[in-house]
């Protein structure tokens, strides 16, 4: 009888754009694949591997990553508060204020501008632009919160709230610089103290951004595509509080056998084990709720999308610990094992939540049914295919480089030059690359879907 009218426009704009930008990612992602096997596709001095890198991950991260989420959130927020978004139009002025920021960071990152800090490259004008974005989104977010017509706050909430507060907090601590000339700065720390507070934000902003929003969205739309409730809100709200609390410790295990303090590289490996238990946490929560369900991984496409990224996100939850160990950490850090390893949590588990969700949101945004499920099934397998393809060469490939650089001949000298081990490593850039090229055709078949569902799709009323 007091049904709300939501703002669907700005979640419609915000799928589109991040779409158009993460099919961005994944072309660079591939350009640069190929680069490493094929050195003349690098054209100096604009589009060669040390420009287009660090476009690739911004693009990824922030171009999809970010406005996808920006979307999830504007929908979830408003249905599970049952109120409009707050303000209308500083959520258009967000959404344009975006995408300027987007394109300003590529034009600046192929230019050359770059602070070298990883993830955080944009030098000092692009961060005060990306405070005002998050300030924004912050506010409108926040506000619709308490304007509520929905006393419980469901613990997706509790997720993209601890994301608000996280990303400003590691955001602006890590953009501490002292400015020199337009595009130029120098970080207000210095030597070790630097490299700490870069890991410190580096691995939680894997934390705020590519673990809480995607959680929050797999906790909000695992239960409304298999139509069953979730196993457990309790065990959600502790593994939220855990994660919140064990993340914060863990970034120097980025900086094991450094001149960091031994007991700052302990804390962080044992807060790293730690983490597998509150992962786990969200991980068995999804399996649970699954009960009498299953049969939906044969008939649900949502269902394989969202299953399959909780899976990944689960193995990413183990893998990163073991890597966090001192041990292996020098057996295998700066081997090809960790792209393989960052990768699997992108291409997998952020990725595949973000399909399934935007799938789910068509019928909402548009008023029409997916256009084709089979092709939304085609879509799964191929990026499936081609983000094992991906990780599991790169497994493979960091094993034997990790071997070759610690083989060593009887008399202490090493077995291998480090040219044979880059040699050794071309046949898994070559799988990387066509792998990346699988990707992207599902990824393809993805925007023609949507497209399709736009123009073709078979109309249907607003779901409640």
């Amino acid at each position: 009888m007091d049904k709300p009218s939501y703002n669907y426009d700005i979640v419609r704009g915000f799928v589109n754009w991040s779409i158009l930008w993460g099919v961005v990612a994944v072309l660079v992602g591939i350009l640069i694949a190929f680069q490493m096997v094929l050195p003349q596709l690098n054209f100096p001095p604009l589009f060669t591997y040390g420009r287009l890198r660090p476009l690739h991950t911004n693009a990824g991260l922030f171009g999809w990553g970010l406005g996808s989420f920006f979307a999830a959130f504007y929908y979830i927020t408003q249905r599970l508060t049952r109120q409009r978004v707050w303000s209308d139009r500083l959520a258009r002025f967000q959404l344009w204020w975006f995408n300027a920021t987007i394109i300003a960071a590529a034009v600046t990152l192929v230019l050359g501008y770059n602070t070298s800090k990883e993830y955080h490259e944009l030098e000092w004008p692009l961060d005060i632009m990306v405070v005002v974005l998050w300030v924004i989104f912050a506010v409108n977010i926040v506000m619709t919160v308490v304007k509520r017509r929905e006393e419980q706050l469901y613990v997706s909430l509790w997720f993209i709230l601890g994301s608000l507060v996280g990303v400003a907090v590691l955001y602006v601590v890590n953009a501490a610089e002292v400015p020199v000339s337009l595009f130029k700065s120098y970080s207000a720390y210095a030597g070790t103290n630097d490299a700490n507070v870069q890991w410190w934000y580096g691995h939680n902003a894997v934390a705020m951004v590519l673990t809480l929003p995607p959680l929050a969205v797999f906790y909000y739309f695992l239960p409304k595509t298999t139509g069953a409730p979730l196993y457990s809100h309790r065990l959600s709200i502790v593994s939220f509080w855990s994660l919140v609390f064990m993340y914060l410790w863990t970034g120097a295990h980025h900086l094991l056998w450094t001149p960091v303090p031994d007991w700052v590289q302990t804390l962080a490996m044992g807060f790293s084990i730690m983490l597998i238990a509150p992962s786990w946490g969200s991980v068995i929560n999804g399996y649970l709720t699954m009960n009498g369900q299953w049969h939906q991984m044969r008939t649900n496409y949502l269902v394989k999308f969202l299953i399959l990224g909780i899976t990944f996100y689960g193995l990413q939850t183990l893998q990163g610990p073991s890597q966090a160990v001192r041990t292996f950490s020098a057996f295998i850090h700066y081997t090809e094992w960790v792209p393989g390893h960052v990768h699997m949590g992108t291409m997998g588990w952020v990725s595949m939540v973000m399909f399934a969700s935007i799938y789910y949101m068509l019928p909402h945004l548009y008023g029409r049914r997916v256009y084709s499920v089979p092709l939304a099934n085609l879509h799964f397998w191929l990026v499936l295919l081609g983000q094992l393809g991906y990780s599991v060469s790169l497994w493979i490939a960091g094993v034997q480089q990790a071997t070759m650089w610690h083989a060593m001949n009887p008399d202490g000298s090493l077995h291998y030059s480090f040219m044979e081990s880059v040699l050794a490593m071309y046949p898994y850039w070559w799988v990387r690359a066509f792998a990346g090229v699988v990707y992207l055709a599902g990824v393809l078949v993805f925007v023609y879907n949507i497209a399709m569902t736009v123009r073709r799709g078979e109309p249907v009323a607003e779901a409640v």
